[in-house]
């Protein structure tokens, strides 16, 4: 019998088509939806600033409030003119690398020309700033931020079309050639991920030597590696919070035989997204372009002519805090390790780790107290009883909380322990 060759045609275009291997199931598809609104409330809560994370993690989403997202945009822009047109130098404890790098990201994926002057003094700032960090990564063996921080800044050239200086690549690739993204022997999984997303960026051009290019994709294959042996029991990519930065690495990376760990780490995302686990804007705004299949790499993507308004995406309250406090009251123990302070907190039940250190300050002001700063993922926790340092957040002794203080909400009987830790 002969061939029936349009059958045997379009067995073969199966074939062609790129299969999306991390797609959200369709049965959970109205998560995205959630996500994107809880996303798109958290722009109206006037608390914090405008972080310019959330706003590319709108723009890179497939549904818009065209309005909202402008409004956003425009808060953005007195701090972006603020960094613009101050001095060059690093005179702050904490250089403004991420910072700046995500403001370049905003203004990119906003396809506002009308900020072009500021667009370039702040790429000129940024490549000061990377420059800096080039230069104590080679004195002191690490950057003056962080290498998440210094990834971020190579991203932030790479999709301006700007050259990074291949000295500044080359100390990424050689501090993963020396394991260190990470605390000793643990993996700083999203450390990696925004690693892989730079040199998979960098790769790109063509005006690199040939020896470097091969020197970015033996890093970025282990960095891949490193990723996938992170994978746990319930499919999280080294845990529930650095997953969305790993799916964009391998988003990014693309290729067919991830599948199976991009199946199981979406299950993970969606079962987190149905317990209410992402809360905190940052982490949101890192996970919305991962169930559309997008990484930072997809800002070069955004084709601003083609974005259509969507009336129905409304934000349906004017704050981002969605957990009420409960009727009932719970009892967690408070402990700050080293020093002479364990006591039983009542509170009520859902309140944050925040509350619960409001409560034990205002019940015994003599013997405990505390202070915080302000970042884009929440309030930091910075000094305990006037000692200042790197607070580590600890459950039952021995589990490291992965949420910060204003995102973790104890259950009844659950000892905190605040232990003072090296970074």
């Amino acid at each position: 019998m002969a061939p029936n060759w349009q059958v045997l045609i379009i067995l073969v275009q199966a074939f062609i088509v790129p299969v999306k291997l991390c797609e959200i199931p369709e049965e959970n598809k109205h998560l995205i939806k959630s996500l994107n609104l809880k996303l798109l409330r958290s722009t109206l809560d006037t608390s914090n600033d405008a972080n310019p994370s959330v706003y590319v993690g709108l723009r890179l989403s497939e549904d818009h409030n065209l309005e909202k997202e402008d409004e956003y945009f425009q808060k953005l822009k007195p701090s972006m003119e603020a960094i613009s047109t101050s001095r060059l130098g690093i005179k702050e404890n904490e250089p403004k690398t991420g910072l700046i790098s995500l403001q370049l990201m905003a203004q990119k994926v906003s396809c506002d020309n009308t900020i072009r002057s500021v667009k370039n003094k702040l790429l000129t700032h940024l490549k000061y700033h990377l420059h800096k960090e080039k230069e104590n990564i080679a004195l002191n063996g690490k950057p003056l931020s962080n290498y998440y921080q210094y990834s971020l800044g190579i991203i932030a050239m790479c999709i301006n079309d700007k050259f990074a200086d291949r000295h500044v690549v080359h100390k990424l690739i050689l501090a993963e050639e020396q394991n260190q993204f990470g605390h000793g022997e643990s993996v700083s999984v999203d450390t990696e991920a925004m690693a892989g997303i730079a040199l998979l960026c960098v790769k790109r051009f063509n005006n690199y030597p040939r020896e470097l290019i091969l020197h970015i994709k033996k890093s970025v294959k282990s960095i891949k590696d490193k990723i996938l042996a992170s994978q746990n029991t319930e499919g999280e990519l080294g845990n529930l919070y650095s997953t969305p930065l790993a799916m964009q690495f391998l988003s990014a990376l693309g290729g067919r035989k991830d599948k199976d760990t991009c199946s199981k780490a979406i299950t993970a995302l969606t079962n987190g997204m149905k317990e209410g686990k992402f809360s905190n804007p940052m982490m949101m705004s890192q996970l919305l372009p991962v169930l559309f299949q997008k990484s930072y790499l997809d800002i070069v993507n955004v084709d601003c002519d083609s974005i259509t308004n969507n009336p129905l995406l409304i934000p349906n309250s004017p704050t981002l805090h969605d957990v009420v406090l409960g009727e009932e009251f719970i009892q967690v123990r408070l402990m700050v390790e080293g020093q002479n302070f364990n006591e039983i907190i009542e509170v009520p039940s859902h309140s944050s780790l925040l509350d619960i250190l409001k409560t034990a300050q205002k019940q015994n002001a003599l013997k405990f107290s505390f202070e915080t700063k302000s970042t884009m993922y929440g309030p930091l926790l910075t000094s305990v009883n006037n000692v200042e340092g790197y607070w580590q957040l600890m459950k039952d002794s021995n589990i490291p909380l992965l949420q910060g203080i204003a995102d973790y909400r104890p259950e009844g009987g659950e000892t905190i322990i605040l232990r003072l830790g090296s970074v």
